[in-house]
């Protein structure tokens, strides 16, 4: 809107001056996050307007600009310049800065951290976290248990980001026992991880590949009568699965279950269609009937996979009760479902079929792609029924007149 053209902006016609107020400068530099130069024009030249009178959120989005392109000099310019207008700085904003400029330099990540006290900010957990996060990308473990030891003199108490962030680097640096060791130190000290040690080292082991080394203690977890957090359980399940090992994660699941694990959305959300996509249509149907069961309203992607897979084994009568039952219990199905339902019609040769779903689709308001409609009319023709197609015709017509 502005780009190149903020400085010449004041010696405009004052009649054509648009009002400037924080909300529209807001609106531009977070229109322009990778353009530091340019925003910065732009607010220099916003803040020449008498009416305008800058708050600190334009302040912060300016600085965050600053910090993600790394101009370390403007930045710390615009840092003394808010200080001078007792403008409070934002913790959060300052935290982002020590993230990017660790990128590229921890010393400088370090010179930020050390000096938010002087910026009347604290360091508080999430400050401490953020430099954490920069120590552990470079692989500095020893300065980042160093900084924990710190954080726990100074009275600042960690928190589930503190453990995740340590743990996590030290399972993708395949430094396991030390990740252990770290936990049973915090044990120790008396600060319990707000989730239980073994389940951060499952999420960490998952995060840097390991699944067979997330598998096995899970599974010696479950042995122990133990169950992992469901947010954990699901992590696995999801990675497992994209793995193609779907038939562990089905065997697995109901061993859990057994024991008193209880799913959540997110569970079926990984496990319906993983077991559908493999041809597991007992498994799929027990879950989405499970899901039912306990209130969950079943969305398009949870029944379309299962549709699909009911289609791909022949049993259409099946696929088409339950994509009935599913417009009555679930959410509407959408363009996506109604494209698979008809490509999958047509592969087995049920045009009478896609055709009424065909004129469903659209007389729901949802436009089908022109190639399902050719394949779906040429199917007709192919069995005689041209009043079908007359049919198919007219509704498009009729809809397209209507938009």
């Amino acid at each position: 809107m502005f780009r190149g053209h903020a400085v010449d902006l004041p010696a405009t016609d004052p009649r054509l001056r648009p009002t400037i107020t924080s909300e529209l400068v807001l609106r531009v530099l977070r229109s322009c996050p990778q353009n530091p130069v340019e925003s910065h024009r732009f607010f220099s030249w916003a803040r020449t307007h008498p009416s305008y009178s800058p708050s600190s959120a334009e302040f912060d989005e300016l600085l965050r600009t600053l910090a993600r392109s790394r101009h370390w000099d403007s930045m710390w310019k615009l840092i003394h310049h808010i200080q001078t207008l007792d403008l409070p700085l934002s913790l959060d904003t300052l935290s982002f800065a020590i993230h990017s400029f660790g990128a590229e330099s921890v010393d400088r990540a370090v010179e930020i951290f050390n000096r938010l006290p002087k910026l009347g900010c604290p360091q508080t957990a999430a400050a401490y976290n953020s430099l954490l996060s920069v120590l552990c990308a470079v692989h500095n473990f020893h300065g980042a248990h160093a900084l924990v030891r710190r954080m726990v003199r100074k009275g600042v108490s960690p928190d589930k980001k503190t453990f995740s962030v340590l743990v996590s680097g030290w399972c993708k640096a395949g430094r396991l026992r030390d990740a252990m060791g770290f936990l049973e130190e915090m044990g120790r000290m008396g600060f319990k991880p707000p989730v239980r040690g073994r389940d951060l080292l499952i999420d960490g082991l998952i995060g840097a590949g390991c699944l067979e080394s997330a598998r096995e203690l899970v599974k010696r977890m479950t042995k122990e009568g133990v169950l992992p957090e469901v947010s954990t359980l699901n992590s696995l399940l999801n990675a497992v699965c994209d793995a193609g090992e779907v038939e562990f994660c089905i065997g697995f699941l109901r061993d859990v279950e057994r024991m008193g694990f209880c799913a959540d959305l997110d569970t079926y959300r990984v496990m319906i269609p993983a077991a559908s996509r493999c041809g597991r249509v007992d498994e799929a149907f027990r879950l989405l009937n499970k899901s039912m069961e306990e209130g969950h309203r079943p969305f398009p992607s949870l029944y379309a996979p299962l549709v699909k897979a009911l289609c791909k084994a022949g049993r259409y009568g099946d696929a088409f009760g339950l994509f009935a039952d599913m417009k009555e219990r679930g959410h509407p199905p959408n363009r996506p479902v109604y494209t698979m339902l008809l490509k999958m019609c047509g592969r087995g040769g049920k045009y009478g079929e896609a055709a009424e779903y065909l004129m469903e689709m659209i007389e729901s308001g949802l436009k089908p792609r022109p190639s399902c409609v050719d394949a779906v009319t040429e199917g007709l023709r192919h069995c005689g029924r041209y009043d079908l197609v007359q049919r198919i015709q007219e509704l498009e017509v009729s809809r397209s007149g209507a938009i």
